[in-house]
């Protein structure tokens, strides 16, 4: 198969970034991954902490890395990694993991104190993994920015209360955090300043959050907040947009859907996924099942020169049936999970999809816990892009996207839209949509 790409492409060196790139950052993310243990190593791994860290790393890429990768060239990587952090050239450079052990020692042993060796080891660490392609993609991980990555992708924000974005207790009533909402709308409406607009934005998620009593009850016991937001456009066309994919966004689906279900006159729907980040790819499988049944080929991800195949787990929603047109909206934001998704509905002709090209997002990443570690106060892991997701041809979302059906940016996509479906109410909804939101 031809690499997706090119082996030799000039370093980037990033040290240590201090917060964490998340869900824009971070594709399609397994959250409840425990990777299998890596095979026996052929020598024996040193007693030095910081060389035995390293080599665990070393380990881990060969292993779980997405496309394979030879010890030449990924010692070269901690080689040149090296050479950035300590100024010096290496001689004799080797060429092979106990050749990389060998002059780790070396250097190692000039730095002096453990501190500088810590610092020098997770610097180096963590420049190995920014430059695997897609650069920038693959991470080391402090145990802090493991939790906030877990609390991303769970949809949970514990830095934001959304009862006091409102300035209302737990114990309000709907009645209160409605009129709340509204007077404080009012006021914010009328400053137009980049601030006033940022409080705007934070009222409307916690109104979000609280005005409905199920995504409230979910919020007051988990902490997890909505991924979805839905409204009637019209009484025959229902609007739903998905802002991300969490743990809980199927059960969302069916419970918004099933609201819904069996109204008269209502055939339509404007599924949106602009600005969709991705988030939890595993549960795709149940997550597409409703779109295009039970049993059937959703997706591929490549790794290591194979293809894994992924089958829907669940069958048609009852509260999707009745939408016969169906249009799917997509731009430049949406993203990892999203792009896969749309890829799908687009190869099964659920809908049509409208907007712009995505992203190209189309890495998979998985945390992979070290035994191997530095520090008794600290915890590291592995942060490591593991596949590619391909689209409905069969080539790599990666750095291409998925193309919409109708691209917006032609002027002539309303008739396009209307050629579709010969439904003039549809066209302009998908119209007002696209110009409000």
């Amino acid at each position: 198969m031809v690499k997706f790409f090119q082996k030799h492409s000039p370093l980037i060196f990033l040290i240590i970034i201090p917060v964490i790139l998340l869900l824009g950052l971070a594709g399609g993310y397994f959250i409840g991954h425990k990777p299998k243990a890596p095979p026996k190593a052929a020598v024996s791994i040193p007693k030095d902490k910081y060389v035995a860290f390293l080599s665990e790393i070393y380990d881990k890429i060969k292993e779980n890395y997405w496309d394979k990768i030879t010890d030449e060239q990924l010692t070269n990587i901690f080689i040149l990694g090296t050479e950035k952090l300590t100024g010096q050239p290496q001689p004799n450079k080797p060429k092979d993991k106990v050749g990389f052990q060998k002059m780790l020692v070396k250097v190692l042993k000039d730095l002096g104190p453990d501190e500088k060796k810590k610092e020098f080891t997770t610097q180096l660490a963590d420049i190995a993994l920014v430059n695997l392609q897609p650069f920038g993609r693959s991470r080391l991980y402090s145990q802090k920015e493991e939790v906030s990555l877990k609390n991303t992708v769970e949809n949970k924000n514990p830095e934001v209360d959304q009862y006091q974005v409102l300035n209302l207790p737990k114990s309000a009533s709907s009645e209160e955090i409605k009129e709340n909402y509204q007077q404080k709308t009012q006021e914010l409406e009328k400053d137009k300043s980049p601030e006033g607009q940022q409080k705007l934005a934070q009222l409307e998620k916690a109104y979000q959050v609280l005005a409905d009593e199920d995504n409230r009850k979910t919020y007051d016991e988990s902490g997890v907040e909505p991924t979805m937001e839905y409204r009637l456009l019209t009484p025959h066309i229902f609007y739903l947009h998905i802002n991300k994919f969490s743990p809980t966004t199927i059960d969302e689906l069916l419970r918004i859907t099933d609201k819904f279900s069996n109204r008269e006159g209502l055939n339509s729907l404007v599924l949106d996924l602009r600005n969709n980040i991705g988030g939890a790819i595993d549960g795709l499988p149940y997550f597409l099942g409703p779109f295009i049944g039970n049993d059937q080929y959703a997706y591929q991800f490549y790794h290591q020169g194979e293809k894994e195949d992924f089958k829907t787990k669940i069958g048609w929603l009852p509260g999707l049936v009745q939408y016969k047109q169906v249009v799917i909206l997509i731009n430049e934001e949406t993203q990892s999970s999203a792009e896969v998704m749309a890829a799908i509905l687009k190869k099964y002709n659920t809908g049509i999809l409208v907007g712009t090209p995505t992203k190209g997002w189309g890495t998979v990443e998985k945390v992979f816990e070290l035994t191997q570690q530095i520090d008794p106060q600290e915890k590291y892991s592995v942060f490591l892009v593991h596949s590619l997701t391909l689209r409905d041809d069969g080539q790599s979302i990666e750095g291409k996207g998925v193309d919409p059906v109708i691209n917006i940016n032609d002027q002539n996509w309303e008739k396009q839209l209307y050629a579709y479906f010969h439904y003039d109410e549809l066209t302009k909804a998908v119209k007002e949509v696209l110009k409000t939101n």
